[in-house]
């Protein structure tokens, strides 16, 4: 037969009650007493009814992750990180995809209250409904794009965006294109700010005028291929000679598109992206792009949710560039 929490109690010599603070980690138990019981819940092999500890608690041992679309690789990558940071608390992670829909968004965060999880981390969609739904009561850390009202854990998009297009420039690139992500999503102008404060900077410091056109598509490999279509079938001596993007799946797509109009890379034309997803480093050319430290976005949310607080004013990590094979000098 299963033991029960009373036969830990009897086991342990104390009462029920003290196992349940033990359980709980509930620091106000005394610390040979925790071990006493630790070693009987060992021992008698307990495992407590997780709806139960849930109902007693009023939070379960889940954290719920809602993501935007599980199929692009830098949420796919956060997702990865968050489990192993969570399990190795000892929680697990309830995923949701929203597929970047407000009202399926709201619909998976009312679910997902439900489950009384012990906090939510999301990355919101645009014009998200989420906040409407959050209660007060459960630990929310919002990841990659705000959510008004809570706390962000974000890469610095805008210092990104700086970063691809002074690494374009100081290879000499004066002809440069960039495909920018939806202009409804506020990561996508971040980036696209960077990079465009950048070109209007370097226009006063290098005396010269630089060639700049952006076009906006959707984090996709094929708006990537799309729009690098469009930027690159003009005249040669009005071609791009560089190009950024807005993420690593359209620089793929991008790469893709050059190769089919037998534009080399990097020797006519050179590519930065954004993430830095794994895929980068293994696609041919090896992909120039800027680094998000997921990892550490992963850790810092994991952690304010895990000790139930929030995070004073948003908490923005710096990027930095990875150069690889598909960006060169002007020839």
């Amino acid at each position: 037969m299963k033991p029960t929490v009373k036969d830990v109690a009897r086991d342990a010599g104390v009462s029920i009650g003290t196992v349940s603070r033990v359980l709980s980690k509930n620091a106000t138990v005394n610390a040979g007493i925790r071990q006493r019981v630790e070693e009987s819940i060992a021992r008698l092999g307990y495992s407590p009814s997780s709806l139960g500890r849930s109902l007693r608690l009023n939070k379960s041992d889940i954290i719920a992750l809602v993501i935007p679309d599980i199929t692009n690789p830098f949420f796919a990558d956060l997702a990865k990180h968050l489990e192993v940071l969570a399990s190795a608390a000892g929680y697990s992670v309830l995923l949701a995809n929203t597929h970047d829909d407000p009202e399926a968004e709201k619909t998976q965060v009312q679910s997902l209250l439900g489950r009384v999880p012990a906090g939510i981390v999301i990355a919101p969609v645009s014009n998200s409904f989420a906040g409407e739904r959050l209660s007060k009561g459960v630990a929310c850390v919002t990841v990659d794009r705000p959510l008004a009202g809570y706390s962000l854990v974000s890469v610095d998009n805008v210092e990104g965006g700086r970063l691809a297009a002074e690494h374009l420039l100081e290879l000499g690139h004066r002809r440069i294109g960039y495909i920018a992500g939806p202009s409804t999503t506020e990561v996508s102008l971040q980036r696209l700010q960077g990079f465009r404060d950048e070109i209007v900077s370097a226009q006063t410091r290098l005396g010269g005028e630089i060639q700049f056109t952006s076009v906006e598509g959707h984090f996709d490999y094929k708006s990537g291929e799309e729009m690098g279509r469009r930027l690159l079938s003009v005249p040669e001596e009005m071609r791009p000679t560089a190009i950024a993007t807005a993420n690593d799946q359209q620089a793929i797509g991008l790469l893709r598109c050059s190769r089919d109009m037998g534009i080399r890379v990097p020797e006519d034309l050179s590519i930065v992206g954004f993430d830095d997803i794994p895929l980068a480093s293994l696609v041919l050319p090896r992909l120039t792009t800027i680094r998000q430290p997921v990892q550490q976005i992963a850790e810092i949310a994991v952690r304010a949710v895990l000790e139930q607080r929030s995070i004073d004013g948003p908490i923005l990590l710096p990027p930095s560039i990875i150069t690889r094979e598909s960006t060169a000098f002007l020839s």
